[in-house]
């Protein structure tokens, strides 16, 4: 099987973020909305991003923020990626000169509109419904959605007990989880990223 790239996300903690690097994810995420339980503040952020190693890509979530807000977060987090779960629309999500990815509402077929989103870096597929954020813990039926012709993320529910059905069912080029790592909102357990981590790499 070929490579996977993993985001491990919704993480608050310095110690889950050592976890994930040394385990060997590409990317975290941190959360910038503040209703979701795993939001972070900048001054977490900055914390946060002292421990970082080298090479590992860091990926900021915003949810329909005022372009000064994520301004703000760019102007002391140094995020890699932006991503993106509301309304924004394409030239909103370019305005910032970073890589960015889109995230799209799997549970609302209707809303999911491939072709508006061309020149974005990636589309990450997620089972929330048009107007909700990620990290519920719900997946989408893998097996009948149409993925798009250009790099893509699956996200949704995946847990390392249902990891290997996913993979076999989507052959995502990357994944990203959240919930399905954790032991209560924002705190990952290690013991659950260990074996996600070793699931995807005996696929």
């Amino acid at each position: 099987m070929a490579h996977v790239r993993v985001k491990f996300c919704g993480m608050t903690r310095r110690a889950d973020i050592e976890h994930a690097a040394a385990l060997g994810v590409e990317a975290i995420g941190l959360v910038f909305v503040e209703r979701s339980p795993r939001a972070v503040t900048i001054e977490q952020a900055e914390r946060l991003c002292r421990a970082l190693p080298p090479w590992l890509s860091v990926v900021g979530l915003f949810m329909d923020a005022p372009a000064a807000a994520v301004e703000s977060v760019l102007a002391r987090v140094p995020l890699n990626w932006l991503q993106f779960h509301g309304s924004e629309t394409p030239a909103y999500c370019r305005a910032f000169g970073r890589p960015w990815i889109k995230a799209l509402p799997m549970a609302s077929p209707g809303q999911v509109q491939y072709d508006r989103w061309n020149d974005a870096s990636a589309l990450l597929l997620d089972a929330h419904a048009a107007g909700e954020l990620g990290g519920s813990g719900l997946s989408f039926d893998w097996s009948r959605a149409v993925f798009p012709q250009r790099p893509w993320i699956l996200a949704g529910g995946l847990s390392p007990d249902n990891l290997s059905e996913a993979l076999a069912a989507a052959r995502p080029p990357a994944v990203d989880v959240s919930s399905g790592i954790e032991s209560a909102p924002g705190i990952k357990s290690a013991e659950k990223m260990t074996v996600f981590m070793e699931i995807l790499r005996n696929g």
